[in-house]
C-alpha cells in the first residue's frame, strides 16, 4: 500500500504581533521538514485575528518556499468566493515556480459570515461564487483564452489544475469534487446533528469519504487530506496542562453562540472538540480510533485551538515524526 503523506498545519495563531507569527509559523514548517513531514499547509482569514492570522496565504508560501527545499506547500484554504480568480491563478503560478514544483491549491467557500461584506458578497451567495470562480481559475490554468484571443495565463501553470483539493463538510461537495478530479480535504472538526450530539467525527466524514469514491471517475488516483487536532508532549499531565487555556476558550466561545458543551475540564472539551491530547502513547490510541485516518491518503496535524507556546510546538512536531507517524502512515 502507498505510504500515507504527513502534513502540518497551522492557522498562523501564536500569541504574537502578526510578524512575529510569520517568523514562527516559518520555523514551525522548518522544522516539520527537518522532522521528515511531507508538506505545510496554511490557511486564510480575512479580518478577525483571532479566527486565524493570515489573510494573503500565497503572499506567505513565497517567504516559505525561500526558506525551505523539499516540503511540499498547501493552501488550507484559499476562500475563493472573496478572490479575483485570475490574480489567483497568476499568483498561484508563479509560486508554484519559485518554488519549485511545490504548491498544492486547496479551496473553499468561507465560514465566517461577516467577512463576506467588505468584498460585496453574503454568506448566502458563497457557493455560487465560489463555483463561478472555480470554473475561470481552472480555465486560466487549462491554457484557455482570457476575454480575448490573445490573453493567456503567463506563466503558464496546466500543472496546478492537478493539484485541487475542495474542502467541504457535505456529501454533496464531496461528490463535486471528485466528478472534477479534485483532492478531498476533511476538516479536524465538524458540526453534529442536533439530535445526535455524541456523534464521532468519523462517523460523520466517513460517508463524506464513501461519496467521494464513488463519484471518483476510473483512472484517477483519491487524494483524500485528513486535518486533524493534535497536541503531543512528553506527558498527559504537561499536555493538558498546556491545553486547558485553549480547549477552555473554545469552550466559552461555543457556549456563547448557543451550542451545548458537556462538563467543564479538558478531559470533556478534548473529546468534544475532536483534539488528540496527550503523551505519545496516549494519542496514538486516540487516534488508532478514528478510522478516517485509514482511508486518508494525507494527514495533516494542528495544534489549534490547544494554542501552545512554539517551543511546545516544535516539541509535538518532533513527537509526532518520531512516535505517531511510523504508527499511522
Amino acid at each position: 500500500m502507498t505510504r500515507k503523506r504527513l502534513g502540518f498545519f497551522t492557522r498562523l495563531l501564536d500569541d504574537a504581533t502578526p510578524k512575529v507569527r510569520y517568523r514562527l509559523a516559518t520555523e514551525q514548517i522548518r522544522h516539520a521538514e527537518r522532522h521528515g513531514f511531507d508538506s505545510a499547509w496554511i490557511a486564510q482569514h480575512h479580518f478577525h485575528e483571532s479566527e486565524g492570522g493570515l489573510p494573503s496565504p500565497l503572499l506567505f508560501l513565497a517567504h516559505v518556499a525561500a526558506h525551505t527545499e523539499t516540503i511540499r506547500l498547501g493552501t488550507a484554504i484559499i476562500t475563493l468566493p472573496m478572490e479575483n480568480p485570475l490574480r489567483v491563478a497568476e499568483d498561484a503560478a508563479v509560486l508554484d515556480l519559485l518554488a519549485d514544483g511545490r504548491l498544492e491549491v486547496g479551496l473553499g467557500s468561507g465560514g465566517t459570515p461577516t467577512s463576506f461584506l467588505p468584498f460585496g458578497l453574503t454568506f448566502e451567495a458563497r457557493a455560487a461564487a465560489f463555483a463561478e470562480n472555480l470554473h475561470v481559475l481552472q480555465s486560466a490554468w487549462r491554457g484557455d483564452s482570457l476575454g480575448h484571443p490573445d490573453n493567456h495565463l503567463y506563466p503558464p501553470a496546466p500543472q496546478l489544475a492537478e493539484r485541487i483539493w475542495i474542502a467541504t463538510f457535505s456529501v454533496e461537495g464531496a461528490v463535486r469534487a471528485a466528478q472534477a478530479g479534485h483532492g478531498l480535504m476533511l476538516s479536524r472538526t465538524q458540526p453534529r446533528p442536533a439530535d445526535q450530539p455524541d456523534l464521532t467525527l468519523d462517523a460523520i466524514q466517513n460517508p463524506i469519504v464513501d461519496a467521494y469514491l464513488e463519484a471518483l471517475p476510473a483512472g484517477i488516483a483519491p487524494r483524500i487530506l485528513a486535518s486533524r487536532t493534535a497536541f503531543v508532549a512528553d506527558s498527559d499531565d504537561y499536555a493538558l496542562k498546556v491545553a486547558t487555556p485553549g480547549l477552555t476558550k473554545q469552550a466559552q466561545q461555543h457556549r456563547a453562540a448557543g451550542h451545548a458543551v458537556k462538563g467543564d475540564t479538558v478531559t470533556d472539551y478534548r473529546r468534544q472538540f475532536d483534539a488528540h491530547i496527550g503523551s505519545p502513547d496516549t494519542v496514538l490510541r486516540s487516534l488508532h480510533a478514528d478510522s478516517i485516518l485509514r482511508r486518508a491518503t494525507d494527514i495533516s496535524f494542528q495544534v489549534h485551538s490547544v494554542e501552545p507556546t512554539h517551543r511546545d510546538t516544535l516539541r509535538s512536531i518532533e513527537l509526532i515524526a518520531e512516535h505517531i507517524a511510523p504508527h499511522i502512515l
